[in-house]
């Protein structure tokens, strides 16, 4: 398998948590030309924090992409110069309030989606969290913040409730990681 050449760079927009480009590159097998579309993103980050009575804290909020509610937990952009751990913690006490003095553990990192998407997210767990603060939200997001035990995620995942894909990615490095420990 080889890389294909880049062979050009067309027009790009910036659309704020985007930048869209056109990139030409050619086939090594056809040896053909093509235009694809690459989104060029900050990478994201995301965290599953846990409080000491072992709920998940949970956030509810209207995506505009779906028109719709969804279940997710706290996460977003890795601003520039941020390194991921500290986007981790920050995304968890603006969204949320909550906070922990421990670590948070970095559980694994995906591509969202990289036929299209140059970007990485991180996905991060932080134990014993308790809300110390007042959520601090963007100025477009409005977000209910919920507890559940930890036990009735697996129910929210089959029932369709978090169908979040990245939030479901990062609940499948949780529990590859709790049965580990």
């Amino acid at each position: 398998m080889e890389i294909w050449e880049t062979i050009g760079y067309g027009e790009s927009f910036d659309l704020k948590i985007f930048t869209a480009k056109w990139v030409v590159r050619r086939n090594p097998k056809s040896g053909k030309k093509s235009n694809f579309v690459v989104l060029d993103s900050q990478n994201w980050v995301n965290i599953i924090p846990i409080t000491k009575n072992n709920e998940v804290v949970l956030v509810r909020q209207y995506r505009h992409g779906i028109n719709e509610i969804t279940l997710e937990i706290p996460g977003g952009l890795i601003d520039k110069n941020e390194v991921p751990i500290e986007a981790a913690k920050r995304e968890c006490r603006e969204e949320t309030g909550f906070w922990s003095y421990e670590e948070p553990i970095l559980l694994g990192k995906v591509r969202p989606n990289p036929a299209f998407l140059t970007n990485t997210c991180y996905t991060y767990l932080w134990t014993n969290v308790e809300k110390k603060f007042e959520p601090n939200f963007d100025t477009n997001e409005v977000i209910e913040v919920l507890l559940t035990k930890v036990e009735y995620l697996e129910n929210l995942i089959r029932t369709g409730k978090i169908d979040h894909s990245i939030v479901l990615n990062a609940l499948l490095f949780y529990f590859l990681h709790s049965k580990q420990t």
